[in-house]
């Protein structure tokens, strides 16, 4: 995730990555206690990383084979492939007949609808991509927008006649990058309250140079965050108990599901940074979440060089 991406986090201390406290205005969440149980998933942005193999694909895997090990080590994916094409109904059941039952696909709407289009006249490509993650079935987790860092508040009048026509039934969120989202402009506030009537999640993302957005705006019960790591940094430890802290927080006060999809470059430490999310998680909190078993259990965690 090169959004808000620091060259390093060296200068950085543990009271920069403090979590906010969750805004209160738009929060799905109750101060009652709730009997649902939340899903806890954790995973990457693809399956297509070579140097996965003998870490948590065999050495021998062939690539074809890739899929179906993502879904046997991970329980989430950032599905990006959708943002750059709109794939067949049946390409989608594919994959998803790959996946374990409780795998969730998160996909990323198609950019031709977010960017292209700025969600004016795309009524065909909005029902071409909902045929397509309708076939993914029971494994369809929450599709989520990923807005263009130029789109502004002020654009957001097409988006808004958007989000009132896509189908409740199906989860989505939205990701802002702008900065003025996180502004007290008519428009925003707005946006803000339609997604909270309307239960559309806001995707976090914890990255390091743009904290604004890490907004804790739970306008659903659907939760999504985005986490740019540092290659096993000591901070990242923090910031990972930080986050398993927070869903044992609110994990009885109707909290449904919490994917927590991570970004390392390259993604080589993805796998690494999901098991210590997992092994915080159930520490803190007793829940479980499937994440990668190494095939070398000797390897540690973080093992890339600074």
């Amino acid at each position: 995730m090169k959004f808000g991406k620091l060259p390093s986090i060296d200068a950085c201390t543990e009271d920069f990555f403090q979590l906010p406290p969750v805004e209160p205005r738009f929060c799905a969440l109750n101060s009652e206690p709730q009997s649902t149980q939340v899903e806890v998933r954790t995973g990457g942005t693809m399956w297509t990383i070579r140097p996965w193999r003998g870490i948590v694909y065999p050495q021998k895997a062939v690539q074809r084979s890739w899929p179906e090990w993502y879904g046997k080590q991970f329980s989430s994916l950032e599905f990006n492939a959708t943002h750059y094409r709109i794939y067949p109904p049946e390409k989608m059941a594919e994959w998803a007949a790959a996946m374990p039952e409780d795998f969730r696909f998160c996909p990323k709407f198609p950019q031709i609808i977010s960017h292209y289009r700025r969600f004016n006249r795309c009524e065909g490509p909005t029902d071409d991509f909902i045929d397509g993650i309708l076939a993914l079935g029971n494994r369809l987790g929450t599709s989520f927008i990923q807005l263009p860092p130029h789109y502004a508040p002020k654009h957001a009048a097409y988006l808004v006649e958007y989000l009132k026509k896509w189908p409740e039934e199906l989860t989505l969120s939205i990701e802002f990058r702008h900065p003025e989202w996180f502004e007290e402009s008519p428009e925003a506030l707005a946006l803000w309250q339609l997604m909270t009537d309307r239960g559309i999640g806001a995707v976090i993302c914890d990255t390091a140079g743009r904290r604004d957005a890490l907004h804790m705006r739970i306008t659903s019960p659907h939760v999504i965050v985005r986490f740019g790591g540092y290659e096993g940094h000591p901070l990242d430890d923090f910031r990972i108990r930080q986050w398993a802290q927070w869903v044992d927080q609110w994990k009885n006060s109707g909290l449904k599901s919490f994917d927590f999809l991570v970004h390392e470059p390259d993604s080589v430490l993805t796998p690494q940074t999901c098991i210590r999310f997992t092994e915080h998680l159930e520490q803190v909190s007793g829940l479980s979440c499937r994440s990668p078993k190494l095939m070398d259990p000797s390897l540690p965690l973080f093992d890339a060089p600074r």
